[in-house]
């Protein structure tokens, strides 16, 4: 953790004292999960777990009782509603006056941030315009001259998933084993081009136009750092290649990092997303601290015993399952109240960073 000398400054007691214990009716694991702070944590959450609870009472946690100013804290999710529905549930167990400044949103919008801030960085100007999908589109489709829409289609989704996974046109030219994948690495090459002429970018640079220039700028990284003191991320099995850069780049040596997710649950591989973010945490973090969130509260056990039958057959990252209290079930040998935890310190928290602008 950064132990900087900074004071720790403590919430106010009165806003704080009408609103609800933040440890109220959570399991050991869920506690240990909103308390945990001595380096990156992965919160590997189960269906039904209450991962929502955890990601918002841990940005209170750090607000209310860590001394965290929240333009220093982020979390990041993948739609708008799901930041809506978290911002708003912080803001049920936060004074209102500790949440002012907070980032809670996807990793695009905290990208279009990123880039208005940055933009002669990049060498945009900070009106760029941001490109929908069907524009971008039309653009790929005056390169390959054709009206194959077919052909227009696999072409724009090569040029994402390149982007997704950083990868730049001349690698993608080395990397192109058919006619049809070299063809697409030269589009590439133009459709960048004319981005650029037009001063626009579409909605994969959103991500990896900022994780480029954290790569290459000493200074910006130094900034983005020095901002985003403590970063949560939500879904991390969604998360791509460009993602995980970002958040490897945003929290920095201090890996000041919560990642929930769960590799049964990945949805978006289809655009370049992998659950093995999941295990690389593992071994880019080698202190990272796991903690599985098992219980779950919205099926009864026998549900659960053949839901693990049915995930237990799949690839597995990481072991874990399902169970539940509700309809008298015994609990499983393998829940989070009979697997011997170490008792979380029950105020592990170090004076956070001196606030930065």
């Amino acid at each position: 953790m950064d132990r900087a000398d900074s004071r720790l400054n403590k919430p106010d007691g009165r806003a704080s004292a009408a609103l609800p214990p933040l440890d109220a009716g959570m399991n050991p694991a869920q506690r240990e999960a909103v308390r945990y702070l001595d380096g990156p944590c992965l919160v590997l959450a189960g269906a039904g777990s209450g991962k929502t609870r955890v990601i918002t009472q841990k940005i209170a946690y750090l607000l209310r009782d860590c001394g965290y100013s929240a333009r220093n804290v982020a979390a990041l999710t993948f739609t708008n509603k799901a930041a809506r529905e978290m911002a708003e549930r912080v803001g049920s167990v936060a004074p209102p006056n500790a949440i002012n400044g907070l980032t809670i949103s996807t990793f695009h919008s905290l990208g279009v941030k990123m880039l208005r801030e940055e933009a002669k960085q990049v060498g945009l100007k900070p009106q760029f315009s941001i490109l929908a999908a069907d524009d971008a589109m039309g653009i790929v489709q005056e390169l390959v001259a054709t009206t194959d829409k077919g052909l227009i289609r696999g072409v724009q989704n090569a040029i994402s998933l390149w982007k997704n996974a950083l990868v730049e046109p001349d690698q993608a030219e080395r990397l192109a084993s058919t006619d049809s994948e070299r063809d697409a690495a030269r589009v590439y090459r133009s459709y960048n081009a004319t981005l650029r002429s037009y001063q626009s970018v579409d909605f994969d640079d959103l991500i990896r136009l900022p994780a480029r220039l954290l790569e290459s700028d000493h200074e910006a990284r130094e900034r983005w750092q020095s901002r985003i003191r403590y970063l949560l991320v939500d879904e991390y099995q969604d998360t791509n290649a460009c993602q995980y850069r970002l958040v490897q780049l945003l929290t920095g040596p201090r890996a000041m990092l919560t990642a929930v997710g769960d590799d049964d649950q990945a949805i978006y591989a289809w655009r370049g997303a992998t659950i093995e973010n999941l295990a690389k945490l593992t071994t880019d973090y080698p202190n990272l601290r796991v903690i599985k969130l098992e219980q779950n509260y919205r099926s009864m056990q026998r549900i659960l015993a053949a839901a693990n039958n049915v995930i237990g057959h799949n690839p597995k990252l990481f072991d874990k399952k399902l169970w539940s209290d509700l309809g008298g079930a015994i609990r499983s040998a393998s829940s989070p109240w009979t697997t011997k935890r170490p008792r979380p310190n029950p105020w592990p928290c170090a004076s956070p960073p001196r606030a930065s602008s």
